[in-house]
């Protein structure tokens, strides 16, 4: 089975290798197994249920919450000569007719569908009377009340899949903490599955956060860095979006803007644009959110703070999805937090649901006023962990001001010990400056040695504090519970002065050179990208897309551009070593991007005799040796 895993993974999508977990997901989908799927974004999590579906007999049916990456995977598998198709609002009754047909005569490799769509009576009997290969629920963290997108449709899917049994189940999300894991699994009936979850590191991906001090200023000096490339700028409110869309224009940028308030034609043209084209910067809100599949943004900014480390994570990496270097821009200020918290206040949710956003929103805060490796506090938000500073973060490439904090920290420390770790921050700050309201004296926390100790500081700098020791981890948030902090073996180490502790201050440079001995990025071939032969493969690219009604990366990736480039490949047998060139898209463009290379100049040999086309066995290697 392995072979013909890996012979798919060749000849349809152009790739030699399988990156983490994939093949392992891959395996045990083949033989029927359900699966939890965590993988980064851009990780390759779509690899683990397409691969399946076209060894599997029947259709692979793929839940997926937005149009645009339905029509934009749908596009991409196409041009790989997959048989796809998706069932959605945007399609005319005879459109929907035609692909039922497929679908029930087998036509169709990969079916897309709307959580909504699938639930209704009409798509659930099509699938009663066709042969189903699988159940591919991607985004699954929206089915977790208690996650930060959560879509009450989800909520249904495990009692409608429950109508077929037997077919496996692949729940995949690239965001999902400890509680949220819990609860796709009991939400989706997927108790038996087998969980893989790769690590949650992009390193091609630079986390810079300032406090904020005339951000439109400082968000057109870290764009300097990026003119004419493709980014996501994201504000919070929807006037906003437009307001930085007009502002950005004003000064030579190609913006646009995207909210849900706008006119569906309008939003649907941006976006198409977005995807479409190089360079376009989309102002938005996080209704541009999952399904944006452009993998050559180059840049994410965050002029307000999300909601929730989730959000940010999820939001940041939108960026550097063909792996090379992105980066994820964000100034933050406590006027963001109190807004933030207003609108978790005035929302319809319940105490427990608000309490749950505030606390998600502190732990966002508490990142933001960092001092040490940021990659390390993201990844350790989500349970996994770097044994080393990254040197890729603001912080690590141009270390804050900061302060000893031992003896502040270790006050905080053991506050959160003789209470009992039972009390969240504000209580704690109440302790320690001191406060004898009637809520501390209940509990007699005010007979106990950590009562006042702290009373030199103000409550805003203990909760800064605390918030700083939860991203260095030193505690933790109870997120099953009601935010309690419990203090971690790294935490006791320095209640028991075995660590020092080192907070931020307030200012620090933005930028800065990285440190001798930081771990650097690899970047792209010197020569590579600007020349005349890259614009003109470009150029070509851009061509066939436009004329095809396509995204130009469904055709290649830059990556795959690079390659040409680099590599200079003279005949069809040498294009098909190419990483994204299966034998389909081989047969397709191989031809007109050999001819691109011929004008560039050299003196490329027409194809040997031997040279593999589609329709005939796989060349013998040594021809591409050779």
């Amino acid at each position: 089975m392995n072979r013909q895993i890996r012979d798919v993974l060749g000849d349809v999508f152009g790739f030699k290798e399988f990156i983490g977990l994939q093949e392992a997901v891959i395996d045990r989908t083949v033989l029927g197994d359900d699966s939890l799927v965590l993988m980064p974004t851009g990780g390759g999590k779509s690899l683990c249920y397409q691969i399946p579906a076209l060894l599997r007999n029947g259709v692979g049916v793929v839940i997926s919450p937005l149009i645009a990456l339905m029509r934009d995977q749908v596009a991409g598998l196409r041009q790989a000569g997959v048989r796809a198709a998706y069932l959605n609002s945007t399609l005319s009754y005879p459109e929907v007719l035609e692909v039922e047909s497929a679908v029930r005569a087998g036509r169709v490799d990969l079916l897309y569908v709307a959580p909504e769509r699938l639930l209704g009576e009409r798509t659930l009997g099509l699938l009663a009377q066709s042969r189903l290969a699988l159940f591919a629920i991607d985004e699954a963290h929206c089915v977790s009340e208690w996650g930060h997108d959560f879509r009450p449709d989800y909520l249904q899917l495990a009692e409608a899949l429950a109508r077929f049994p037997g077919v496996p189940r692949l729940a995949l999300t690239a965001t999902a903490d400890e509680p949220t894991r819990r609860e796709i699994l009991r939400r989706l009936d997927l108790g038996g599955a087998v969980v893989f979850a790769s690590g949650f590191d992009r390193p091609n991906i630079r986390y810079m956060v300032a406090p904020k001090n005339r951000p439109r200023q400082q968000f057109l000096r870290f764009l300097a860095a990026h003119r004419g490339q493709s980014g996501i700028v994201y504000c919070l409110a929807r006037r906003s979006t437009e307001e930085t869309a007009e502002w950005l224009q004003s000064v030579g940028v190609d913006a646009l803007p995207y909210h849900a308030g706008l006119d569906s034609r309008v939003r649907q043209q941006n976006q198409d644009r977005f995807q479409r084209e190089d360079g376009i910067v989309m102002a938005a809100t996080v209704a541009f959110g999952m399904g944006i599949d452009k993998p050559d943004v180059r840049f994410v900014a965050h002029l307000d703070m999300p909601k929730s480390i989730e959000a940010y994570y999820q939001e940041t990496g939108r960026a550097g999805r063909d792996g090379e270097p992105a980066e994820a821009w964000m100034v933050f200020g406590l006027q963001d937090h109190a807004r933030q918290q207003r609108m978790i206040g005035m929302s319809d949710a319940g105490l427990e649901r608000k309490q749950l956003e505030s606390r998600k929103l502190s732990a966002l805060l508490g990142f933001c006023e960092l001092a040490t490796c940021r990659r390390r506090a993201l990844l350790a938000y989500f349970g996994d962990r770097l044994d080393e500073p990254c040197g890729n973060c603001d912080n690590c490439l141009a270390p804050p001001a900061t302060w000893d904090a031992t003896r502040p920290s270790q006050m905080a420390l053991a506050c959160v010990q003789r209470t009992g770790q039972r009390f969240g921050s504000n209580y704690l700050s109440d302790v320690l400056r001191g406060v004898g309201n009637d809520r501390i004296r209940s509990f007699a926390h005010d007979q106990i040695p950590t009562f006042g100790v702290g009373a030199e500081f103000g409550a805003g700098q203990w909760r800064s504090v605390i918030r700083q020791l939860v991203a260095q981890d030193l505690l933790r948030v109870d997120l099953d519970g009601y935010g309690s902090l419990r203090l971690t073996d790294a935490g006791r180490a320095v209640l028991r002065g075995e660590q020092t502790v080192r907070l931020r201050e307030e200012t620090r440079p933005e930028r800065g050179p990285a440190p001798a001995g930081s771990r650097k990025l690899i970047p792209a071939a010197p020569g590579v990208r600007g020349g005349s032969l890259w614009e003109a493969l470009r150029a070509l690219r851009l061509e066939l897309a436009r004329d095809q009604g396509i995204p130009p990366f469904a055709i290649f990736h830059d990556s795959t551009l690079e390659e040409i480039v680099v590599r200079r490949p003279t005949n069809l047998a040498e294009f098909a070593t190419l990483r994204g060139v299966g034998k389909v898209k081989l047969g397709r463009y191989g031809e007109k991007f050999l001819a691109v290379l011929e004008s560039a100049g050299g003196e490329p040999t027409r194809d040997p005799p031997e040279a593999w086309r589609p329709g005939q066995p796989d060349p013998d290697p040594r021809a591409a040796e050779g």
